[in-house]
């Protein structure tokens, strides 16, 4: 099957009743006479803090669509990037990581220290972050595909390679690309995360995440991290996380296209100093994307509006369709502050060397008509800004 076709029906569906989507199965423990009962890979199936066939069908097509093995759905992003260094980290090991990540993730790595993990953290280039990784030879290479909220794109062959040359186990985390643009699996990564909140569930109404494994054994250890951390996902969860992907490429399609006009709308707009978009020849790593992704770069513009954070605040308080919030990859467009959201937890002087400056805006571009979206962001710049 292709790509899009995977999406919609790329997992078993062996419901008894012949229902077409699989059913929820609601519940806190299985029948268990004597040994307990096995799913269909091979894992105790009694209680639901373990394993809960709902969730079987998304993490079947979601592994799929990556080139994994298979794949564990989590109650959070974080619970599954959790869940996979937890497995793979101990207490001499090194962690290499983008100066530039979610901060919830540099959060996480920076308290494992306690533990005697070290983390390092190298520019979010290509040169810069590979010629970092050969000196500092570590245990566990971690990157985003697309960075968030400058959009810097590595070139993930390359950097997989040099990671593997050393003998390095690779998290990559694919949530603003998707398996629609990348599969670093493919690439040869171990484990590829999401927050299925965005793009995967893709409606802002559902909290998730997903870890894809690259071998079987991978899939074992963490299996048992998820079942005693508690972070699987729940069964109701599992079921809008599955209607949700199946409309994954023709959403996310759109949404590139759009994003894209957008950006050429931004880049010409006076109240605007600067446009960061992938799709365009500005970005630093526009050929690197270009290579990657082909005619598709994203969803999500980030720009600096002239005047600072006090025309930038009134910017969004101008908007009357984008939604100013903390999040993206919904059908709904969302304008984001980063300083005071995801970027917070970056160091401020790691956020002045990567230009996470208070003018700084990034748009999560929806399913709205695109002319919509335009006329709302110019209306908010020309109101606030003098």
């Amino acid at each position: 099957m292709r790509r899009a076709t995977i999406a919609v029906r790329g997992y078993r569906n062996s419901d008894p009743y012949g229902s077409l989507q699989p059913p929820i199965y609601q519940t806190a423990l299985f029948r268990m006479e004597g040994e307990a009962q096995k799913s269909d890979r091979g894992f105790d199936l009694k209680y639901s803090r373990e394993e809960n066939p709902t969730l079987r069908p998304l993490e079947e097509a979601l592994a799929s669509l990556e080139g994994g093995v298979d794949s564990l759905a989590f109650n959070s992003g974080m619970a599954a990037l959790s869940s996979v260094f937890l497995s793979l980290l101990r207490s001499d090991a090194k962690i290499l990581v983008t100066m530039e990540a979610y901060g919830a993730t540099l959060r996480l790595l920076s308290s494992l220290s306690k533990f005697g993990v070290k983390m390092q953290k190298a520019y979010p280039s290509t040169d810069v972050y590979i010629e970092f990784l050969k000196e500092s030879r570590p245990n566990v290479v971690f990157f985003e595909t697309i960075t968030n909220p400058t959009l810097r794109v590595l070139d993930t062959p390359e950097v997989i390679k040099a990671a593997k040359d050393l003998g390095a186990t690779v998290v990559v985390d694919n949530t603003f690309a998707t398996p629609v643009l990348i599969q670093p699996i493919s690439h040869g990564a171990d484990f590829v995360v999401h927050s299925t909140s965005k793009y995967i569930a893709g409606h802002n109404d559902v909290i998730g995440g997903v870890a894809v494994v690259s071998k079987r054994e991978l899939l074992e250890e963490l299996w048992v991290w998820r079942a005693m951390l508690g972070g699987i996902m729940q069964p109701f969860e599992a079921f809008l996380t599955l209607r949700g992907l199946k409309t994954l490429f023709v959403r996310f399609e759109q949404q590139c296209r759009s994003a894209k006009a957008v950006a050429e709308f931004l880049s010409e707009h006076s109240k605007v100093s600067e446009v960061i978009y992938p799709g365009l020849s500005s970005h630093p790593d526009h050929a690197i994307a270009k290579k990657l992704f082909g005619d598709k770069f994203g969803a999500v513009v980030s720009f600096r509006v002239k005047g600072g954070k006090e025309t930038v605040i009134k910017f969004f308080k101008s908007l009357r369709l984008i939604t100013p919030g903390p999040s993206l990859g919904g059908v709904e467009s969302i304008a984001t502050y980063p300083v005071a959201s995801a970027a917070s937890p970056i160091p401020e002087e790691d956020r002045k060397i990567l230009g996470i400056t208070e003018d700084l805006v990034r748009l999560s571009v929806g399913l709205e008509d695109v002319n919509d979206i335009i006329n709302d962001l110019a209306q908010a710049l020309e109101n606030v800004i003098p």
